[in-house]
C-alpha cells in the first residue's frame, strides 16, 4: 500500500487517511461511515460523513467494487466465498525408527561397566540412549542398579539371566527383574555343553515354557535370545524353527538377534512376517562384508560393524518389525576396532536419523 494510506476500523466506522478524491470514492462505493483524517503537526482533526445504512450483502458487493477501483486497495477482497487451499502434506518421517527409544545392551560395554558402572551409564545417557538391557549387576543389588538407572534418566525394559540362574533361583531372578522395572526376563545364551544335541533343545523348550508360566504369573514376559547355532538343521528343520513351534507363544517370546540370523544365512524379515507378534525385542548389530554364513558361533574382532556401517538393511528390517511384534530394540556390538563408546555413539547417530 503506498505511503499515506491507512485503513482502520473505529467502532462501526472506517477511518481512512487519504486524499479527498479517494476518500470520496470509498464513501460512494461502500456506503459506510467514513472519517477523513488529516494529520497536522501535533493534532488529528477529522470530518465524519454518515451514509444511509445498507444490508450486509449490498455492502459486500459495493465495497468489493469500490476497493478494487482504488489501485492501492485493489488486492483486498471482501468476498465471503471460501478460497481453495493447497492440500496439507504429511510430514516426512524422521528417526529414530518407529519413534521408539534407542536402547543399548550393556554387554556391549561390559569392560567399561566392570571398571566404572556408574560412570559408564552416565556416558551412555549423555550420548542419547534412553533405555538399556541389563547384562550384569557388577556386585550391586537390583535396587542399587535401579537407582543408578534413575539417576541417569535410563530405563531397563529387559534384562538377561543365564540358564543356571533360572534353574537354581528363578524366584530371585523374577524379583530382581521387577525391582529393575523390567518387562522382559530373557535367557541370553546356551553354553556349548548345553547345545550339543537336538534332544537338549527339546528339553530346553519344555523348561522354558515352565519358566514362562512363572514369569507370566508375576506380571513379566519371558524371552529367548538366539544366536546362529539355532540354525543348524536336524532332518528337515532348524532348531530355531523347532523352538518357534515348541515354545508356547503365550509364555515365551523371542528376542531376535538380527546379526546372528543374517550371519547364519537367513533373513530376519522372513521370520518377522511368518510369525507375527513373536518378536517383541530385537538386537540391532551389524555384520561386516566378506564373511560366509555359518551356524558355528564365531564371534571375534573384525566380524562386527557399527550399526549402519555394515551389510544389513536396517530400514527393511524395521519396516517389517511391527508385524513381528517389536516393542523395543537394543544396539549391541560384541567386539570393536575402536573405543567402544565411540562405536556406541556411531550406532546411535545412525539410528537417530533412520526414518521408518
Amino acid at each position: 500500500m503506498p505511503s499515506g494510506w491507512r485503513l482502520r476500523k473505529r467502532g462501526g466506522a472506517k477511518e481512512v487517511k487519504s486524499a479527498e478524491p479517494e476518500a470520496a470514492a470509498l464513501r460512494r462505493a461502500c456506503g459506510v461511515d467514513i472519517v477523513w483524517v488529516i494529520q497536522g503537526p501535533n493534532i488529528w482533526r477529522g470530518e465524519t460523513i454518515s451514509m444511509s445504512p445498507i444490508n450486509r450483502r449490498e455492502f459486500l458487493r459495493k465495497s468489493t467494487a469500490g476497493l478494487a477501483s482504488i489501485p492501492a486497495l485493489a488486492a483486498i477482497s471482501c468476498s465471503t466465498t471460501p478460497q481453495p487451499t493447497a492440500p496439507i502434506q504429511p510430514a516426512a518421517p524422521v528417526g529414530p525408527p518407529l519413534g521408539l527409544p534407542i536402547g543399548l545392551e550393556l554387554y556391549t560395554v561390559r569392560d567399561q561397566c566392570e571398571k566404572d558402572f556408574e560412570g559408564t551409564l552416565k556416558q551412555i545417557a549423555a550420548i542419547g540412549y534412553q533405555t538399556v538391557e541389563i547384562y550384569d549387576f557388577y556386585g550391586k543389588t537390583a535396587a542399587d542398579v535401579k537407582k543408578l538407572l534413575d539417576d541417569n534418566g535410563l530405563k531397563a525394559p529387559a534384562g538377561h539371566w543365564l540358564l543356571p540362574k533360572l534353574r537354581n533361583s528363578l524366584p530371585k531372578c523374577i524379583d530382581d527383574a521387577k525391582t529393575l522395572g523390567c518387562e522382559y526376563l530373557v535367557m541370553p545364551i546356551l553354553d556349548p555343553p548345553e547345545r550339543k544335541t537336538f534332544g537338549q533343545f527339546k528339553r530346553h523348550a519344555e523348561f522354558f515354557n515352565k519358566v514362562g508360566e512363572k514369569c507370566k504369573q508375576a506380571g513379566l514376559s519371558f524371552g529367548y535370545h538366539n544366536h546362529n547355532y539355532e540354525f543348524k538343521k536336524y532332518d528337515d528343520t532348524t532348531v530355531f524353527d523347532y523352538l518357534l513351534s515348541a515354545l508356547d507363544p503365550q509364555l515365551v517370546s523371542i528376542e531376535m538377534d538380527c546379526f546372528w540370523v543374517v550371519h547364519a544365512g537367513y533373513d530376519p524379515v522372513t521370520y518377522l512376517e511368518k510369525y507375527p507378534g513373536r518378536f517383541p525385542i530385537l538386537h540391532i548389530k551389524d555384520l561386516k562384508a566378506g564373511y560366509a554364513p555359518t551356524t558355528e558361533k564365531d564371534d571375534k574382532v573384525g566380524l562386527f560393524a557399527e550399526v549402519g556401517h555394515g551389510t544389513i538393511d536396517w530400514k527393511r528390517i524395521f519396516t517389517a518389525a511391527p508385524k513381528g511384534g517389536m516393542k523395543c530394540y537394543f544396539v549391541e556390538q560384541d567386539f570393536f576396532e575402536r573405543p567402544p563408546l565411540e562405536s556406541v555413539k556411531m550406532s546411535y547417530d545412525y539410528l537417530k536419523k533412520l526414518a521408518v
